[in-house]
């Protein structure tokens, strides 16, 4: 199975997770054009793909959905909340309605050869889920978009050979910048984003001498920075009360605007 980023941040976001034989995307939050140039990178046609997984509606997510769906037709997976929010969304255009299918979290389903399970996250969106896909034993998930987390999203990414976990922001430079007031809050909130801090402490929950790879993803272009998500998050590993330390991790950020390298598990 494999795992990639074709781009994670803020202003855009495209996971690719699949095997020999089944291909899906996670999210389709950039242009068709830079979609379909991942998928040449991963050597993968448009029409090879046999699912798209949704995340939510927010337009960071989707609003590659209406082109790159139209011309390939491809099913659309996502919680019921998620699709009344794509449909509401008029700048993707139209959706034949065929190609939406409604899933619910803690439920898994299966796509060719892959075990998928929508799990819930708190964010300000509809019904917005993360995702894990098994197989043959090996497992990995995308956990973006939170803006906290619990017992229970620490239950459904236990046992993981890789993550994509988000590390949105720095608290301080998002406090002392340049957003207004009520956006640093609904960042800063419940249902908002993941901070460098918090990501560190949830992996601290999820480590396991199985944990291969580690991607920190969905990082702010105004509150984050590459080196600061990764040194935070790995000295929260170290200063945390587990058996790790944050130089074992095999750990990357993924780009904004370029494809990551392919995590195989």
């Amino acid at each position: 199975m494999r795992l990639c980023s074709i781009a994670s941040g803020s202003s855009g976001n495209c996971i690719y997770v699949g095997s020999d034989h089944t291909h899906l995307l996670i999210d389709t939050g950039i242009s068709k054009k830079r979609i379909e140039e991942g998928l040449k990178n991963l050597e993968i046609k448009g029409e090879e793909l046999d699912g798209i997984l949704l995340t939510h509606e927010h337009s960071d997510h989707i609003q590659g959905l209406g082109v790159f769906s139209r011309k390939y037709e491809i099913p659309v997976y996502a919680t019921p909340g998620t699709i009344r929010g794509v449909r509401e969304y008029k700048k993707l255009g139209e959706i034949p309605d065929g190609l939406f299918h409604e899933i619910d979290v803690d439920q898994k389903f299966t796509l060719g050869d892959l075990s998928v399970e929508a799990f819930a996250i708190s964010h300000d969106a509809n019904e917005p889920s993360g995702y894990r896909i098994e197989q043959g034993g090996q497992s990995v998930a995308v956990a973006t978009d939170l803006g906290i987390y619990d017992e229970y999203t620490v239950s459904k990414l236990q046992n993981l050979d890789a993550v994509l976990l988000e590390a949105n922001h720095d608290i301080h430079m998002l406090e002392v910048g340049s957003y207004p007031y009520y956006l640093k809050q609904r960042v800063l909130g419940n249902r908002g984003h993941l901070s460098n801090e918090l990501s560190g402490r949830l992996l601290c929950d999820i480590l396991h001498e199985n944990l291969k790879h580690v991607l920190l993803g969905h990082l702010s272009k105004e509150n984050n920075y590459e080196s600061l998500a990764y040194e935070t998050v790995k000295l929260e590993v170290t200063l945390g009360d587990n058996a790790y330390k944050g130089e074992d991790l095999n750990m990357a950020v993924a780009k904004r605007d370029s494809i990551s390298e392919i995590i195989t598990v």
